[in-house]
């Protein structure tokens, strides 16, 4: 192993946060409300997302289809202030748990997953 190489055991089970971008350059980000554990919604983040977000501790993410950095709430308002950052076990995905200002779906909902699929069609949950 080369000195540009991370070990497995070093990136599973050390101290050091070792970001696993995925060859796109990004990580999933799942974000969760603080204080009821709703996943609100889930999204991507590139290293300069990633930056941001710990340097300001609100939510910023990539976005795929405009390839490019947004702060989520930087139009609406509906910022989310970052309470905690949990990493998984490769350190390719991040469960965000934050305090939402407003909505976090663009259409409205308290959470992008307001719908179920029940009996192949789907119906909508209440917030």
């Amino acid at each position: 192993m080369n000195s540009g190489e991370i070990s497995k055991v070093e990136r599973e089970e050390g101290s050091r946060f070792l970001p696993n971008f995925g060859a796109d350059g990004l990580l999933t980000a799942i974000v969760t409300d603080a204080q009821d554990g709703t996943v609100l919604m889930v999204a991507h983040m590139n290293g300069e997302a990633l930056e941001a977000t710990l340097e300001s501790m609100e939510a910023h993410f990539y976005s795929r289809s405009r390839s490019c950095l947004w702060k989520k709430g930087e139009t609406s308002g509906n910022v989310l202030k970052v309470e905690e950052i949990l990493v998984d076990c490769d350190q390719d995905a991040l469960v965000l748990k934050v305090q939402p200002a407003g909505p976090a779906c663009h259409t409205g909902a308290r959470s992008c997953f307001y719908r179920l699929i029940e009996d192949g069609s789907l119906q909508r949950v209440s917030d």
